[in-house]
Parts: C-alpha cells; sequence; structure tokens
C-alpha cells in the first residue's frame, strides 16, 4: 500500500500505526504491551515490505522509463512522419514540375523522333548509296592497287637509274677534279708562255732598239765610209753578225708566239669541256632529286593506301579484283569528297537511339497516365471552385440584398428621415467593393466623408444593426459610440438598442446619462488611487426601490 502512496498522502491501521511513503509512526503505548519478539516480527514483516515496496517502486520506475523512452520514440516517429510528409509536398511539387519538363521534352522528343525516322530514310539510302560507292571503291582501290604495282616497278627502275646516274655522277665528279687538276696545269702553263712571251716582247724591244742603233750606227758609218774607207770591212762583219741574230731571234718570237697561241687554245677547249661536264653534274643532280622526290611520293601514298586498307577491313587481293579497269583516281576521289561531305552534315548518328525511342515511349505512356490523372483531378478541383462560386455569389448577393434592406430600414429610424443603402463598385460579386450611400434629411451630400461625426456613427451603427439583424450573435459590445451624439439622436439610438435587446445582449460603455437609463444593469469603475482601478456593481431596478422609498 505504500507504494500506490504519494508525498502528500498517509494510512492510519486498525492497529494504530500511522504510515507515509517514506515514513511510519507507531504508537508506543500500544506496543509497550506487546512483548519484544513481537516487535521484532513486526519490524521484519514491515522490512520485507519496505523491500517489497522498494522493488515495486524500481519496477513502476522501470515501466516510467519505458513509458517515457516510447513517449520519446513516438514523438520522434511524428516528427519523422511530419518530416515525411514535407518531402511527399515538395517531392509532389517537384513530380509537378518535372511532369511540366516531361511533357515539353516529349514534345520535342516527338519532333525529334519524326527528324530521326526522317534522318533514318536518308539514311538508309545514303548506306545503299554508300554500298554502291563502296563498290565503286573497291573497284578503284583494285586499280589503285595495279597502278601501285606499276608505280612500284617504275620505282625500282627509277633507284637502279638512280645508281647507275650515281656511279656516272662519281666518275664525272672524279673528271671534273682531273681535268680542273689539269686546267690548273695548263693555267700555271699558260701563265708561264705568257711571262716568256713577256720576256721575249721585252726582247724583241731591247733587239729593235739594237737596231734602231745600228741603223743609226750604220748612218754614222757610211758617213764615216765617205770620210774614209779604212774601218768598213769591220763594220760589214759586224752588221752581218747583227742581222743573223735578228733573224734568229724573229724566229724564236714566232715560236714562242705559236706555242702561246696553242695552249690558249687548248686552255679554251679544257674550259669547254669543264662547263659541258658541270652541266651534265647539274642535269644528273636535278633527275636524281626528281626520282628521289617521285619515289618518296610513290611510297606515302602506298603507305596511305594501306592504312585505308587496314581502317576499312577490305583485302587488297579482293579489291583488287572487284576493281574496274577503266577507274580513275580523280573521279573516285571526287566521290569519296562529296560523301564525307554528306556524312559530316549528317552529324554524328545516334547507335541508341531505338532504344532510347523505347524508353521514352514507356515513360510517356507513364507520364500520359499521370497527365490523364491530374487532367481529371484538375476538372474537379475546377468544377468545385466554380460550384463554390457560384454559391459564393448567391449567397453574397442573398446576404448583400438583406443588409441593404435592413440599412435602407435602420437608417431613417436613426435619423429621423433621410436615406441610405449599399452599392456595389462592380459587377463581379467576389471582387467588387460596396459603397456606403447616405444622405441625412436636409442634405444632398454625395460622398460619407462630408458628414459630421455623429452623422458617421450614426451611419456606422445603422449598418451593424443591419448585419446583426440578419445574423443576430449572442453579445453586442458597443464602446461610447454615443459620444458624438446630441441628446435627440440618443434617444434614437436607445431606441434601436432597446428594440434589438430582444435578440442580442448588449455590452455598452458610455459616459451619457440617458444611455446608462437604458441599462438593465451598471458596473461602474473608480480609480481611487492612480493606477488602481475599482469595479462598483449597481442594480438599476433596486436603485428605484431605493429612491422610492
Amino acid at each position: 500500500q505504500r507504494a500506490t502512496l504519494s508525498g502528500d498522502e498517509s494510512v492510519i491501521t486498525p492497529e494504530g500505526v500511522w504510515f507515509g511513503l517514506d515514513w511510519i509512526t507507531v504508537d508506543r503505548a500500544a506496543s509497550g504491551q506487546n512483548g519484544a519478539l513481537e516487535r521484532e516480527q513486526q519490524i521484519r514483516d514491515l522490512k520485507s515490505k519496505i523491500d517489497v515496496a522498494r522493488q515495486s517502486i524500481s519496477r513502476k520506475e522501470l515501466q516510467i522509463d519505458e513509458l517515457r523512452e516510447r513517449v520519446q520514440r513516438l514523438e520522434s516517429q511524428r516528427e519523422q512522419e511530419q518530416r515525411d510528409v514535407s518531402e511527399f509536398h515538395e517531392q509532389r511539387a517537384d513530380l509537378t514540375a518535372r511532369l511540366d519538363a516531361r511533357r515539353s521534352l516529349l514534345g520535342q522528343q516527338e519532333s525529334r523522333r519524326g527528324e530521326i525516322e526522317t534522318e533514318a530514310a536518308e539514311n538508309a539510302e545514303q548506306i545503299t548509296d554508300s554500298h554502291r560507292q563502296l563498290d565503286a571503291a573497291q573497284a578503284r582501290r583494285d586499280s589503285a592497287e595495279h597502278e601501285l604495282e606499276a608505280l612500284q616497278g617504275e620505282r625500282r627502275r627509277l633507284e637502279s637509274q638512280r645508281d647507275e646516274l650515281g656511279d656516272e655522277l662519281d666518275v664525272a665528279r672524279n673528271r671534273a677534279i682531273t681535268d680542273r687538276g689539269a686546267s690548273q696545269d695548263l693555267a700555271l702553263q699558260v701563265e708561264s708562255r705568257r711571262s716568256t712571251q713577256s720576256s721575249m716582247q721585252s726582247g724583241l724591244e731591247r733587239m729593235r732598239n739594237q737596231l734602231t742603233n745600228l741603223q743609226t750606227r750604220v748612218a754614222d758609218l757610211e758617213v764615216q765610209i765617205a770620210d774614209g774607207q779604212s774601218p768598213l770591212a769591220d763594220m760589214q762583219s759586224s752588221l752581218a753578225e747583227r742581222l743573223e741574230k735578228n733573224v734568229e731571234i724573229k724566229e724564236a718570237l714566232t715560236r714562242s708566239r705559236g706555242e702561246v697561241e696553242e695552249v690558249e687554245e687548248r686552255l679554251r677547249g679544257l674550259d669547254q669541256e669543264r662547263l659541258s661536264r658541270q652541266n651534265e653534274a647539274a642535269e644528273i643532280r636535278d633527275s636524281l632529286d626528281e626520282v628521289r622526290l617521285t619515289a618518296r611520293e610513290v611510297k606515302v601514298r602506298r603507305e596511305a593506301l594501306l592504312e585505308q586498307f587496314e581502317a576499312t577491313g577490305f583485302e587488297l587481293a579482293e579489291v583488287t579484283n572487284e576493281l574496274d579497269a577503266e577507274a580513275s583516281i580523280e573521279s573516285w576521289a571526287q566521290q569519296l569528297e562529296e560523301l564525307s561531305g554528306k556524312i559530316s552534315r549528317l552529324g554524328p548518328i545516334n547507335l541508341a537511339a531505338i532504344d532510347e525511342f523505347k524508353e521514352e515511349s514507356e515513360r510517356k505512356e507513364y507520364l500520359d497516365a499521370q497527365h490523364a490523372d491530374l487532367t481529371e483531378a484538375l476538372a474537379t478541383l475546377e468544377n468545385a471552385i466554380r460550384k463554390i462560386d457560384k454559391e459564393t455569389k448567391s449567397r453574397f448577393k442573398e446576404t448583400f440584398e438583406k443588409v441593404n434592406l435592413g440599412f435602407k430600414d435602420l437608417f431613417p429610424q436613426l435619423f429621423g428621415g433621410g436615406q441610405a443603402y449599399l452599392e456595389l463598385t462592380g459587377d463581379d460579386l467576389l471582387s467588387a467593393g460596396v459603397t456606403v450611400m447616405a444622405r441625412p434629411p436636409g442634405k444632398r451630400n454625395s460622398t460619407i466623408h462630408l458628414l459630421s461625426g455623429g452623422e458617421k456613427a450614426l451611419t456606422a451603427v445603422a449598418l451593424v444593426f443591419a448585419i446583426f439583424q440578419l445574423n443576430p450573435s449572442p453579445f453586442c459590445m458597443l464602446d461610447e459610440v454615443d459620444a458624438p451624439l446630441d441628446d435627440a439622436n440618443v434617444e434614437r439610438y436607445c431606441d434601436i438598442v432597446r428594440k434589438m435587446s430582444e435578440d442580442v445582449q448588449f455590452i455598452f460603455i458610455t459616459h451619457n446619462k440617458i444611455t446608462m437609463e437604458l441599462a438593465n444593469q451598471l458596473v461602474g469603475v473608480t480609480m481611487g488611487e492612480p493606477g488602481v482601478s475599482r469595479l462598483v456593481s449597481v442594480d438599476v431596478d433596486s436603485a428605484v426601490q431605493m429612491a422610492a422609498v
């Protein structure tokens, strides 16, 4: 029982033991009558009860802990479910956006599918043309192989010719070197002969001078002979010797001139032969360069053809057998260039387009189903919105007309005449505003802003009371509505309140004595001290009875 007690509860047993949750009181006088053994037994019983109570408390605490953990788990689960709901709403919005995007993408894919089908038909035609062109290319390749073999034979011939020309060039170079040495020797001989000729010409000039001197001497001797005949014989013998020497010198000079002319002639011949050899060597060198260039071009073309065969996967022998004998490289090269241009204009071909189209078709069916569901749900919502709008317009029109009739009826009662009505600012009942038109008696104002404060207050009271007549509520509180009114208007205001108090209970705050007289119960508020308000209740009926006594 102690385990079930709270902190402020206690129990008194028939034996006089008074105990609570964590305390116990024993009557000493009663316990003194029992023996010590009985008290020990009671102590043991109480200890066992305490142990049982403690065990019970421990179990309860464990249960409380389990309940707390369960509550925490439930709270966590609730929060997780709230997060799941939020994520569901986000996923729904995301799916809606993705649906719109998929619709747009589906339209694009439909147009793209038409383009792909058109391109596929064109590609099929082009593949057929490519097969025909490939057959023709194979024929051209065979022709190119034949031409390649011919070019290889020509290359071997040119290489042998190049070797022969190389040998001849070596011989010509050696001969040119020998001729250059001989030419140098001849040039030395010519220089030697020229120097000899020069020396001979100098000797001849000396001889001519000597001849002149001799002739002068002869003239002198003749003069001397005329003078005397004694030295004549000596002079004649000396003259004969000089004449013989002069003849020998002239002969030697003639021979030297002939040798010089012969050497010059040989030298000119050697120069012409050297120039001829140099021209031949230049021609041989040019021919050798042309042969090398042709061989290099043939090699490059052969390697390119072999690479093309390896890239296409065809065999050279098969293409050679199928190649047309009349095929030309220029025509096939032009056709190949045209095909390459068409392929490049087509752009990259998506080989997985069929699988992608199948996947997108399945996706389209799924999205179409979702679109149909959403369209149906949207139609249902639109029908519900139209129904609600229709019902709202109907009820608003009905309520507006009733409030307007009540406003027209109450306004003359409050003002003692005049007229007032409500008017919509637009044709749409759900979005149009409401204009309050009020004309007290004797005034022709066009707007409510031209009314005085009291007139505005009475107009507002008329509108509020018209709404209360349509849908009355249990209470209506009026806070100093009569403050801007004079006594006549206050009395008319009180008459309306008194009439409507049959259906509505009014609570109003006022300082006007006429309005106070209308109340069934008055509650006064006084302030005896600054900041401290105090209520004073006044029963009007009791006050009247006291006044009568």
